[in-house]
Protein backbone atom coordinates (compact mmCIF):
# COMPACT_ATOMS: atom_id res chain seq x y z
CA UNK A 1 0.00 0.00 0.00
CA UNK A 2 1.41 3.47 -0.93
CA UNK A 3 1.97 6.11 1.62
CA UNK A 4 -0.92 8.35 0.19
CA UNK A 5 -2.97 6.04 0.12
CA UNK A 6 -2.74 5.19 4.02
CA UNK A 7 -2.84 8.30 4.37
CA UNK A 8 -6.66 8.43 2.77
CA UNK A 9 -7.64 5.78 5.07
CA UNK A 10 -6.24 7.75 8.30
CA UNK A 11 -8.29 11.31 7.00
CA UNK A 12 -11.11 9.14 6.87
CA UNK A 13 -11.06 7.04 9.79
CA UNK A 14 -10.52 10.42 11.58
CA UNK A 15 -13.54 12.04 9.85
CA UNK A 16 -15.71 8.74 10.56
CA UNK A 17 -15.03 9.29 14.42
CA UNK A 18 -15.60 13.12 14.57
CA UNK A 19 -18.77 12.31 13.08
CA UNK A 20 -19.37 9.98 15.53
CA UNK A 21 -18.17 11.78 18.44
CA UNK A 22 -20.34 15.15 17.65
CA UNK A 23 -23.54 12.80 16.87
CA UNK A 24 -23.29 11.28 20.55
CA UNK A 25 -23.02 14.71 22.07
CA UNK A 26 -26.05 16.22 20.39
CA UNK A 27 -27.85 12.83 21.14
CA UNK A 28 -26.90 13.45 25.04
CA UNK A 29 -27.80 17.07 25.02
CA UNK A 30 -30.93 16.72 23.03
CA UNK A 31 -32.83 15.79 26.15
CA UNK A 32 -31.01 18.62 28.86
CA UNK A 33 -31.95 21.70 26.42
CA UNK A 34 -34.99 23.16 27.62
CA UNK A 35 -36.53 26.15 24.88
CA UNK A 36 -38.62 29.23 26.01
CA UNK A 37 -41.88 29.92 24.84
CA UNK A 38 -44.43 32.60 25.53
CA UNK A 39 -47.89 31.66 25.74
CA UNK A 40 -48.91 32.73 21.94
CA UNK A 41 -45.95 30.36 20.89
CA UNK A 42 -46.61 27.33 22.51
CA UNK A 43 -49.53 25.81 20.32
CA UNK A 44 -46.71 26.23 17.10
CA UNK A 45 -43.40 26.10 18.41
CA UNK A 46 -43.46 23.54 21.09
CA UNK A 47 -43.18 19.75 20.93
CA UNK A 48 -45.85 18.25 23.20
CA UNK A 49 -44.16 16.52 26.05
CA UNK A 50 -40.72 18.41 25.91
CA UNK A 51 -39.62 20.22 28.82
CA UNK A 52 -40.16 24.13 28.01
CA UNK A 53 -40.06 27.24 30.07
CA UNK A 54 -43.45 29.24 29.69
CA UNK A 55 -42.79 32.67 30.35
CA UNK A 56 -45.61 35.45 30.64
CA UNK A 57 -47.73 37.18 33.01
CA UNK A 58 -49.44 35.85 35.62
CA UNK A 59 -54.07 36.91 35.13
CA UNK A 60 -55.46 39.10 37.69
CA UNK A 61 -58.01 37.28 39.80
CA UNK A 62 -56.76 33.47 38.31
CA UNK A 63 -55.07 31.82 40.96
CA UNK A 64 -56.72 29.18 42.66
CA UNK A 65 -55.91 27.94 45.96
CA UNK A 66 -54.45 24.57 46.35
CA UNK A 67 -57.07 21.66 46.05
CA UNK A 68 -57.30 18.63 47.59
CA UNK A 69 -54.19 17.31 45.14
CA UNK A 70 -52.10 19.97 46.52
CA UNK A 71 -51.87 21.66 43.26
CA UNK A 72 -52.10 25.07 42.43
CA UNK A 73 -53.76 26.82 39.28
CA UNK A 74 -52.66 29.92 37.58
CA UNK A 75 -52.98 31.35 34.06
CA UNK A 76 -50.03 32.89 32.33
CA UNK A 77 -50.60 35.40 29.63
CA UNK A 78 -48.11 37.37 26.54
CA UNK A 79 -50.95 39.83 26.29
CA UNK A 80 -52.69 37.41 23.05
CA UNK A 81 -53.21 34.33 24.28
CA UNK A 82 -53.57 32.77 28.20
CA UNK A 83 -52.41 29.23 29.13
CA UNK A 84 -53.51 27.30 32.27
CA UNK A 85 -50.34 26.35 34.37
CA UNK A 86 -50.89 23.61 37.47
CA UNK A 87 -47.91 23.33 39.83
CA UNK A 88 -47.57 21.02 42.82
CA UNK A 89 -45.02 22.63 45.12
CA UNK A 90 -44.28 25.50 46.86
CA UNK A 91 -44.48 29.13 45.07
CA UNK A 92 -41.66 31.74 45.34
CA UNK A 93 -42.28 34.91 47.97
CA UNK A 94 -42.38 37.14 44.71
CA UNK A 95 -44.98 35.47 42.73
CA UNK A 96 -48.34 37.53 42.36
CA UNK A 97 -50.60 38.08 40.16
CA UNK A 98 -50.14 40.69 37.60
CA UNK A 99 -46.44 40.40 37.84
CA UNK A 100 -44.35 38.18 35.51
CA UNK A 101 -43.41 34.71 35.74
CA UNK A 102 -41.42 31.81 34.12
CA UNK A 103 -42.65 28.05 34.90
CA UNK A 104 -40.80 25.27 33.50
CA UNK A 105 -42.38 21.87 32.77
CA UNK A 106 -44.24 19.70 30.03
CA UNK A 107 -47.23 20.33 27.79
CA UNK A 108 -49.78 18.69 25.47
CA UNK A 109 -52.51 19.95 23.30
CA UNK A 110 -55.62 19.93 25.52
CA UNK A 111 -53.96 19.74 28.81
CA UNK A 112 -52.76 22.70 31.00
CA UNK A 113 -49.32 23.65 31.65
CA UNK A 114 -47.74 21.26 33.99
CA UNK A 115 -44.82 23.62 35.94
CA UNK A 116 -42.37 21.36 37.60
CA UNK A 117 -40.33 24.59 38.91
CA UNK A 118 -41.94 28.10 38.89
CA UNK A 119 -39.46 31.21 39.09
CA UNK A 120 -41.33 34.67 39.72
CA UNK A 121 -40.08 38.32 38.40
CA UNK A 122 -40.88 41.22 40.43
CA UNK A 123 -41.48 43.57 37.69
CA UNK A 124 -41.64 43.50 33.52
CA UNK A 125 -37.64 44.43 33.73
CA UNK A 126 -36.26 41.19 33.93
CA UNK A 127 -38.92 39.33 31.83
CA UNK A 128 -37.56 37.17 28.83
CA UNK A 129 -37.07 39.29 25.92
CA UNK A 130 -39.60 37.32 23.73
CA UNK A 131 -42.56 38.05 26.45
CA UNK A 132 -40.99 41.74 27.29
CA UNK A 133 -41.43 42.53 23.17
CA UNK A 134 -45.15 41.07 22.65
CA UNK A 135 -46.68 43.24 25.96
CA UNK A 136 -44.78 46.29 24.69
CA UNK A 137 -46.29 45.70 21.61
CA UNK A 138 -50.06 45.36 22.49
CA UNK A 139 -49.48 48.67 24.30
CA UNK A 140 -49.63 46.68 28.03
CA UNK A 141 -45.86 47.63 28.59
CA UNK A 142 -45.54 48.69 32.62
CA UNK A 143 -41.35 49.30 32.65
CA UNK A 144 -38.64 51.16 30.87
CA UNK A 145 -37.52 49.82 27.46
CA UNK A 146 -36.24 45.77 27.16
Amino acid sequence: MRRRDQRLILIAAAGAILVLAISLTFFGLRDSVTYFVAPSDLAEKAAPGRMLRLGGLVVEGTVTPRGDDGVIAFDVTDGATVVRVHYDGLLPDLFREGQGVVAEGRWSPGEPFKADRVLARHDETYMPREVAEAIKNRGEWKGESP
